[in-house]
């Protein structure tokens, strides 16, 4: 069953929004070869949303997802970028190496690892186990198909903060060149070139509040989260993947940004959720909340 929802925002062209309800690995072999310019999505964790997706163990969690990413990579252009959001899990007292296996398999399928994000989770609930303390991070691993992929960093740029007060102050001579990197990265920086600039590049740190008001799903992540990568890896009309759509978070940014989206989940309930959700969008830009 397809559910396909057509939006004509102001001053922009039609914008898309294809909900798909099924397993998305099967889903996902109906769609046409390179025509995705981003994947951006959450699967469940290993042992996580047994409710919902049955669960699957660590120690199946290579063989279960290594077939939907073949398929996830033929589907992407090859300029195209996959941003997974995962997360280690604690078993016998240490953490599982799935994530750190599941890099390689996808290496090994032709993947390239490209750049890994963290997002620091602002409020994030204090906690401890015996232990250990509570996480408060999640991985967001950047895969390609290409060493040459489309990115836009002017997109996601932020205000340059206090730190223009302090360290761009008193430049010393050092900090008007190009100086060498001290411990052989091949690197250099210019602190001066930043001195009258309002914005600057962000780091591969996202320091983004969780999901707290949306109770129709068991783990959501913020719109913020997604609006981030579609802004940086996409332009308008662009088409973004979500093959664990959920509620329809990425799906929702993903019209309000003007991007065409395919969105897939199993669960029915999700999918009606989602649908619900996106009707009610306007063409209303979102801030990005770092």
């Amino acid at each position: 069953m397809r559910l396909r929802l057509r939006s004509c925002l102001v001053n922009s062209p039609e914008v898309q929004t294809t909900l798909v309800i099924g397993d998305c690995l099967e889903e996902l072999k109906k769609l046409e070869a390179k025509t995705v310019n981003l994947i951006v999505t959450s699967p469940p964790y290993a042992d996580q949303r047994t409710g919902t997706y049955g669960g699957i163990k660590p120690d199946k969690y290579v063989e279960w997802f290594t077939p939907i990413a073949a398929e996830l990579k033929r589907v992407l252009k090859d300029d195209g970028t996959f941003i997974l959001n995962i997360k280690e899990r604690v078993a016998n007292g240490e953490r599982h190496t799935y994530v750190i296996e599941l890099i390689q398999a996808l290496r090994e399928q032709g993947w390239l690892w490209t750049e890994e994000f963290i997002w620091h989770k602002k409020n994030s609930h204090p906690g401890k186990w015996p232990n250990r303390f509570r996480d408060s991070w999640e991985r967001l691993l950047q895969f390609n198909l290409d060493r040459k992929f489309a990115m836009y960093q002017e997109a996601v740029m932020v205000p340059i903060g206090d730190w223009s007060k302090t360290r761009l102050k008193n430049l010393s001579e050092t900090d008007k060149r190009r100086d060498n990197s001290k411990v052989g990265s091949g690197f250099g920086k210019n602190i001066s070139n930043w001195v009258g600039r309002d914005m600057v590049y962000p780091s591969n740190v996202l320091y983004l509040a969780p999901e707290s008001g949306n109770k129709n799903h068991s783990a959501v992540f913020p719109e913020s989260l997604p609006e981030w990568f579609i802004k940086l890896f996409t332009k308008e009309g662009d088409l973004v993947l979500d093959p664990f759509v959920g509620s329809g978070t990425t799906s929702a940014v993903a019209k309000q940004l003007k991007r065409n989206s395919i969105g897939i989940d199993l669960m029915q309930e999700y999918i009606d959720y989602a649908k619900e959700r996106i009707e009610k969008i306007d063409d209303k830009q979102l801030s990005i909340g770092l």
